[in-house]
């Protein structure tokens, strides 16, 4: 028998276009690396969301790079062109049969492509800002560029669509293009896509526009829009909670489905833009919850660690390296067996956690990044 205590996590939710989540749980997108050369999905990767899909209410995808040259890890399942359509028809039909909505993550590396894996090792971005020391160059994207980049975000949608996906979600965080456009570290432009905080805007709302165009023309009401986004940057100039706000008061109003918060640690605080100790993730629900659901993420191991960040208001949560860890968190907590929930990575159980070989080295390579490693 399920404990009381944790029946929140399985109350069903009803996005605004109608379509219902079983659960409140949500597998967030991480990279696997683990797709063939050619931007295909492999057998083990098939596997590895299978053994993930069950419990969950929704899947989330690793990126897929919407044009050749946004390709940002090797092993990353492609979505930039319609031979692609096979190979994530593949990836949704096997999410879907496990009784999860399947979500494709879509973005644009920009400056964080690994050159070697785009064409002519031409690395672009909204200016010519370099990531950081000893990382390319890029080149700054000319305006017709990135119009032509916004609209392969809804051609990728498209895609998603024909494949039958359930939604997508707009990859706006972690430093990728999206974000770079956003940055007033990496946008050093004075076009209509950079200067003031409004035109540093102009390409993610455009983005979404494109996105919303593409369901609103191929799919019906029921196809899901995410938007994740990373609230601040360390950098100076970059990105503050205050910026954010402006962001999320933006997106609001372009009735996205949900906006997915990208942190480390759920409770992680701002550190500048606003005199506020709360966490982002509750400024930012109080700021547009009522307008967008807000989805939680960071550093949520247990069954408390879920229902604490739950109680905050988000209406949903994701867990990543968790459930690497332990596929069958959701299943646990259901019968009553959370006290049975591993949150240490155990290193000899590759086969049974079903991990692809690709993604367990990067694990193994990546101390502190994951409990037990």
């Amino acid at each position: 028998m399920m404990n009381k205590k944790y029946a929140p996590l399985f109350e069903s939710y009803r996005f605004q276009n109608g379509v219902e989540l079983k659960n409140r749980v949500v597998m967030a997108p991480m990279t696997n690396f683990s797709s063939n050369e050619d931007g295909t999905v492999t057998d083990e990767e098939i596997h590895y969301y299978e053994r993930r899909s069950e419990g969950v209410g929704m899947v989330i995808t690793a990126c897929t790079n919407v044009t050749a040259n946004g390709k940002g890890f090797p092993g990353e399942f492609a979505g930039d062109s319609d031979d692609m359509i096979p190979s994530l028809r593949r990836l949704a039909s096997a999410i879907k049969a496990k009784g999860s909505k399947a979500i494709l993550q879509i973005f644009h590396g920009g400056r964080e492509v690994p050159p070697e894996l785009v064409p002519n090792g031409d690395v672009v971005s909204a200016s010519d800002i370099p990531s950081g020391e000893g990382k390319p160059v890029p080149r700054e994207l000319t305006s017709e560029e990135v119009s032509s980049i916004v609209r392969d975000f809804g051609e990728t949608t498209r895609r998603a669509i024909e494949a039958g996906f359930d939604g997508v979600e707009i990859h706006g965080a972690n430093g990728y293009l999206i974000q770079q456009f956003f940055s007033p570290h990496a946008n050093r432009r004075e076009d209509q896509w950079g200067g003031s905080l409004e035109k540093r805007m102009a390409f993610p709302l455009a983005v979404v526009d494109s996105v919303k165009k593409a369901v609103a023309e191929y799919a019906d009401d029921s196809f899901i829009v995410g938007y994740r986004f990373s609230p601040e940057e360390p950098e100076t100039p970059g990105i503050t909670m205050a910026d954010t706000l402006a962001l999320v008061d933006a997106l609001s109003a372009k009735k996205l489905d949900y906006l997915h918060v990208s942190v480390m640690d759920f409770w992680s605080e701002p550190r500048r833009g606003v005199e506020d100790t709360r966490s982002r993730i509750e400024i930012i629900n109080e700021r547009v919850g009522d307008r967008v659901p807000v989805m939680g993420v960071g550093s949520i191991y247990t069954a408390d660690d879920a229902i604490k960040a739950l109680e905050t208001g988000v209406p949903f949560i994701a867990l990543g390296r968790e459930l690497i860890i332990d596929p069958d968190w959701v299943q646990k907590i259901e019968q009553g067996k959370e006290s049975e929930i591993v949150t240490k990575l155990d290193k000899k159980k590759q086969d049974e956690l079903v991990v692809p070989d690709p993604l367990w080295n990067a694990v193994l390579n990546a101390p502190g990044w994951f409990p037990g490693v």
